[in-house]
């Protein structure tokens, strides 16, 4: 009893010293989520449910930090602790500081291997780190990434000390708006639509335990028509002799299994009556994936599938419209910027994670258009659990924005250097990656309006041709080409259909826009900016209904998705469904939910 209680007092100290070395900063609001961060278990959540394992070690939490001149040797000592994965600029990072090009911001930490891991290989993985990012172990140099959205890990085993203890230095460095990469709505100078940069780890960092030969990325493709699921497991290592077996199960019932070797895909027979996955029915097989070399497993991973099929087909008017399942449905949801007053990138908690997405849902919305923007891998399984179908764009980059007259483009495209062309073809190329095996995902889009628009049909048939199982939107609101599946057209702040295409799908990819500020919930006291700005909640569900009215009646000459302008408040923006600190909904939810319905419902049979 004696050891518990010293053990229990130990830890108590720990957690009293951790929040000791670390709280918020700055005067701006902040969710609620904000004050339940406890520093010494920061998300905790396993942080990527579409291939997990059960044994894994979260890095999360204090680290030492300092700011260094861009090029200059690592330093002897550091400036302070910061909170990972909340990135340097953030209150909940407890240093917001900003950084510049000329810049690069260390992170270092100490870590201990668990001693049931003997003998496995260990691979340090980063959620996403923006933007160039080094890692050494122990003074050894174990990798290097760059891209600001997208995961990547290495293999660490060989830097590890025998005596337990190992020293993680991570360096990054991030030009923001002075470089070329992608880089979404971040800038140096935040103002109107431009938010606060964005530096350094701002997802999960953590240690995962595996064996030499092992499952590195699962590739799940469903096929409705042939009633097949498709599982093509990535192995770190090929022998042609090794089998991997892939079982499906609804719920805890076995309903399916398949096996390959020589590394092909392995091709599932699904029930005749397999569940599909929907808005209004968002099924989940459940996946069980092993390895084995004769009898013996050498890896096994959970994860999950949804049966569902996106196309597009012309219906009995001749228009072309976007279908799920074979069936016509009407896209529509909010533009989510994913955003936090108090984290940036990073929600708080897991639990603020999926709120945007709830609320999305409770609104009545059966889509959401991820705006320059890609999230937490936990993100999109809330999708997939709560069945919202996404619009992923790319992240804008380079000379952000270049516009062109939207309604008589002559032509002229933007003239990318090699390095941005480079840039944005690796990493659009990991974002889909990363993403494919997300049911919810239904739509690529690589460029938002002529932000960085650059050999439009070019990169959209890549994308179509990578991908065929999605569509392709391939400039929203931007330099319209007959190409890809849609023609995405942009009006604020009502709904106006001033183009249509008769080949493919016509669409709404953002309208709305309407402000209210609300005096104790804002980023800034006088900044504060909406397509259009009324003065109570009641005005601006009114002007929302009639914009839903205007839309609902657009839907038959021709519209067949929308995207309305936004899920919440972003720093000086006001146009949000919600605050920007998520504690007021402001406008008259029963209402919106009604409005929203009936245009999701409108295609229906």
């Amino acid at each position: 009893m004696k050891r518990i209680l010293f053990l229990s007092s130990l830890l108590t100290m720990f957690a009293i010293g951790s929040w000791a070395q670390w709280s918020p900063v700055g005067d701006k609001i902040k969710t609620e989520w904000a004050s339940r961060i406890d520093p010494s278990n920061v998300l905790p959540e396993y942080p990527r449910p579409i291939m997990e394992r059960s044994d894994w070690k979260n890095l999360n939490g204090l680290w030492d930090y300092t700011i260094i001149n861009k090029g200059e040797q690592m330093p002897a000592t550091f400036e302070g602790k910061i909170l990972v994965p909340f990135a340097v600029e953030s209150s909940l990072s407890g240093v917001g500081k900003r950084i510049n090009e000329k810049q690069e911001l260390i992170y270092q930490r100490s870590f201990d291997v668990p001693s049931a891991w003997r003998g496995k290989k260990v691979l340090l993985h980063f959620g996403a780190v923006d933007w160039k990012t080094d890692v050494w172990v122990n003074d050894v140099k174990v990798g290097s990434h760059t891209g600001g959205f997208t995961p990547f890990s290495f293999d660490v085993t060989a830097a590890l000390s025998a005596k337990g203890n190992n020293r993680l230095v991570v360096k990054v460095w991030d030009p923001t708006d002075k470089g070329p990469q992608p880089r979404g709505k971040q800038v140096s100078n935040p103002e109107g639509i431009w938010y606060t940069p964005v530096s350094g780890i701002w997802q999960t960092v953590w240690l995962e335990p595996v064996a030499a030969k092992h499952i590195e990325n699962l590739r799940i493709t469903p096929d409705i028509d042939r009633n097949l699921l498709t599982v093509k497991a990535e192995l770190n290592v090929c022998d042609p002799s090794d089998l991997v077996e892939v079982s499906v199960y609804d719920g805890s019932q076995l309903v399916a299994t398949g096996k390959s070797i020589n590394a092909e895909a392995v091709e599932v027979a699904m029930p005749q009556d397999a569940k599909l996955w929907s808005p209004d029915s968002p099924f989940l097989y459940t996946l069980k994936v092993t390895l084995k070399s004769g009898d013996k497993v050498l890896d096994k991973v959970d994860s999950y599938a949804a049966m569902r099929k996106y196309s597009t087909r012309r219906d009995a008017n001749g228009i072309v419209r976007l279908e799920l399942n074979n069936e016509a449905l009407f896209q529509f949801g909010p533009l989510d910027q994913g955003w936090w007053p108090d984290g940036l990138y990073t929600a708080p908690t897991d639990e603020a994670l999926l709120y945007d997405v709830q609320k999305t849902k409770d609104f009545g919305f059966n889509m959401i258009r991820k705006h320059i923007k890609v999230e937490p891998a936990r993100w999109y399984t809330h999708c997939d659990q709560l069945g919202i179908i996404v619009w992923q764009d790319m992240p804008s980059g380079d000379r952000n924005p270049e516009w062109q007259n939207r309604k008589y483009f002559d032509g002229t495209e933007m003239k990318r250097s090699a390095e941005s062309e480079a840039c944005y073809r690796k990493e659009w190329k990991e974002i889909m990656d990363c993403l494919y095996s997300y049911p919810c995902i239904g739509t690529w889009v690589p460029f938002n309006e002529a932000w960085g628009q650059f050999k439009t049909p070019e990169i959209v048939e890549w994308t179509k041709q990578y991908d065929p199982t999605r569509l392709v939107n391939p400039a929203s609101g931007g330099n319209h080409y007959t190409c890809g599946d849609m023609l995405d057209l942009h009006n604020y702040p009502h709904p106006e259909m001033y183009l249509y295409d008769a080949q493919r799908a016509t669409v709404l990819g953002e309208y709305g826009g309407i402000g209210l500020v609300l005096k104790d919930h804002i980023w800034e006291p006088n900044r504060n900016w909406g397509y259009v700005q009324f003065n109570s909640p009641k005005e601006v569900t009114d002007e929302y209904v009639k914009y839903a009215d205007m839309l609902y009646q657009l839907i038959d000459r021709g519209f067949s998705a929308a995207v309305y302008t936004q899920t919440t408040d972003v720093e000086v923006e006001v146009n949000g469904f919600i605050t920007y600190d998520r504690k007021v909904i402001k406008m008259d939810e029963a209402r919106i939910r009604e409005a929203n319905k009936r245009i999701c419902n409108a295609l229906k049979k």
